[in-house]
């Protein structure tokens, strides 16, 4: 294929928006590609029954700040003076509970980052302005709430690391509308409207095998794939890396999955996931379709939430 150039992806904000598609006041953007007839298919894709997590366990103390409070006897705690006669009597259950703070953005955490999580020239998704984003509150607009009924769909796992027959991608190397192409053939499987899609470049293996990479390098999309999901009807895309292929070889957008997908197109993002499980099923089962289920925490003015995307084969 003949490669984009930096004016053809500044370009994408224009050719591939989705602004207005579903109305001024849509903040779901691409998910309104999810009917209830894709629901219905989605369901029909589970033929095996067996499901498994696409999502990383987040660590202590490195990605999470977490105290917990241990009380082996509930009456003995500070203020149970002022409960009742009976909570008093009963001295044989105690309690365990956590306060936990975690940064989901990132390169690290598997999370979904909603329409509001990125800004070009301060507008996100639909035309409105940053202003709309408050330090106290968070956004009024396209925020991770949008997506409080959860994302129920069809994943589509394309592993295009098996494509090209490598353990996994090196970092800075792309994916291509080809590429994926190649997988649908290699998978017997085709992307259609309100599909899920999943990226899988290996650097989850890669990351099992010698722990998190540091610095910002690393596979994942090329920008010319947002025209490929524009045309089919994309709802959700997701990947073993935060997404974009760094550095993505535009000085212009550094982001550009990100910027053109969230803001012009209002394409949700699955960021971070572990797709090793799953491919090792699809493998097995020879099966590259299953119903996905994503449900994020309904954190209210929030850009997105860390999550456990399931598939169910």
């Amino acid at each position: 294929m003949q490669m984009p150039t930096q004016d053809d992806v500044l370009g994408y904000f224009d050719t591939l928006s989705n602004w207005g598609r579903w109305g001024d006041d849509d903040e779901r953007g691409t998910l309104n590609h999810i009917s209830d007839e894709v629901r219905l298919a989605a369901a029909r894709a589970v033929r095996h029954g067996r499901s498994v997590s696409c999502a990383w366990e987040v660590a202590v103390p490195q990605e999470m700040e977490r105290s917990t409070t241990v009380c082996p006897c509930a009456a003995d705690m500070p203020g149970a003076e002022h409960m009742p006669a009976a909570f008093h009597a009963d001295r044989r259950w105690g309690f365990s509970n956590e306060r936990l703070g975690v940064m989901f953005h990132g390169n690290t955490v598997t999370h979904l980052d909603s329409p509001c999580h990125i800004l070009w020239d301060g507008t996100m998704y639909n035309g409105r302005p940053h202003s709309m984003i408050d330090a106290t509150t968070g956004s009024a607009w396209a925020a991770v709430t949008a997506a409080a009924d959860g994302i129920v769909t069809r994943g589509v796992l394309l592993d295009v690391a098996a494509v090209r027959d490598v353990p996994w991608l090196e970092p800075g190397q792309g994916v291509y509308p080809e590429d994926l192409e190649a997988a649908e053939r290699r998978q017997g499987v085709r992307v259609r409207p309100g599909d899920a899609v999943l990226l899988r470049t290996g650097h989850g293996r890669r990351r099992h095998e010698a722990g998190p990479a540091g610095g910002v390098t690393q596979p994942g999309w090329h920008a010319s794939c947002l025209p490929w999901l524009h045309e089919r009807g994309v709802a959700l895309i997701g990947a073993d890396t935060p997404q974009d292929v760094q550095p993505s070889g535009y000085d212009a957008v550094l982001m550009p999955v990100h910027a053109v997908g969230l803001v012009a197109m209002g394409l949700w993002l699955l960021d971070n996931c572990d797709l090793e499980l799953c491919a090792a099923t699809a493998a097995e089962l020879d099966q590259w379709d299953f119903h996905l289920t994503v449900a994020p925490v309904r954190f209210a003015g929030t850009s997105g939430s860390p999550v456990n995307p399931i598939a169910t084969f």
